[in-house]
């Protein structure tokens, strides 16, 4: 039995979704009463658990065996996950799928690759079997431009730097195929979409599948640092996206990997084909 903590965001109700067409038992962790609704369509066991509290943790873990452990980095990040590894090992979970970070390192400056950093190494140290999977930009964040670009417009402080993105979907059937076969306790993959991508090679390819041009404009620091203040964002997260944005514009974003095909036997999605299947939520916008 695997028990999905995340099991609410885009990753992990893909999961749930992959894992109930194959009838392959799982528990998917929710946290608001209306959330249950969306597993139960899925003919999926779901349990009503919160971080904060361990106790409800450690019984919707009760009975099973594999964790899919992924959480939403912030401020607690490390000290969440490290609650949860030490409940996990507590309750006879016996191996244990990380969503990580490619850009994971204890030295970054990106704060959430140092957490992710923290975590994994914790992780490797703990008496559990381990797979960390380490995925880079994920295609969906586009969506949250999708208002914007729906105006032709792709504001980014990326210069040319490019990211190998990769769709979540993608992530979902790699973890999906980890937590369903005994071969990779102790590895760490580094996920990828197939091609490498500037933000003007994104804009192109949207322009292409949308129908109407999308013009990339590439936009002061200062004046992004306002925009990400003026939507709602943390000031920790403010920090890590602008760090983010100045890795991937000096060339630190890592080179396409060939791993998704290698562990699922499909080719990851294209950039285009995720444009194409999300096409509505550009549109819409």
């Amino acid at each position: 039995m695997i028990y999905i903590t995340g099991a609410t965001g885009a990753i992990g109700s893909e999961l749930c979704r992959l894992l109930a067409n194959e009838n392959i038992p799982a528990k998917a962790m929710y946290r608001k009463p209306e959330q249950r609704a969306q597993f139960t369509a899925l003919g999926i066991e779901a349990v009503q658990a919160d971080f904060d509290n361990h106790q409800s943790l450690k019984k919707g873990m009760q009975g099973c065996d594999r964790l899919f452990l992924l959480t939403h980095p912030d401020e607690k990040h490390f000290e969440r996950e490290r609650s949860i590894i030490d409940l996990a090992v507590e309750v006879g979970i016996k191996h244990i799928v990380r969503i990580s970070t490619a850009d994971t390192n204890l030295s970054a400056k990106l704060a959430y690759a140092r957490s992710h950093a923290k975590i994994d190494h914790y992780l490797r140290s703990m008496p559990v079997l381990w797979t960390i999977l380490r995925p880079t930009g994920f295609m969906q964040n586009f969506l949250e431009s999708g208002r914007l670009i729906a105006k032709g417009i792709l504001p980014h402080a990326m210069r040319d730097g490019q990211i190998s993105y990769i769709d979540l979907r993608d992530i979902a059937d790699v973890a999906k195929t980890i937590l369903t076969e005994p071969s990779h306790s102790g590895a760490t993959y580094y996920l990828t979409g197939p091609e490498s991508l500037t933000v003007k090679q994104v804009a192109d390819q949207l322009t292409k599948n949308l129908g109407f041009v999308i013009n990339e404009i590439h936009t002061d620091p200062a004046d992004m640092r306002n925009n990400l203040n003026n939507a709602g964002l943390s000031a920790w997260h403010i920090d890590a996206l602008m760090e983010q944005f100045n890795i991937a514009a000096n060339g630190g974003e890592i080179d396409v990997t060939g791993e998704v095909q290698r562990l699922t036997r499909i080719p990851p999605r294209s950039f285009g084909q995720f444009i194409i299947d999300h096409k509505s939520g550009f549109i819409k916008n």
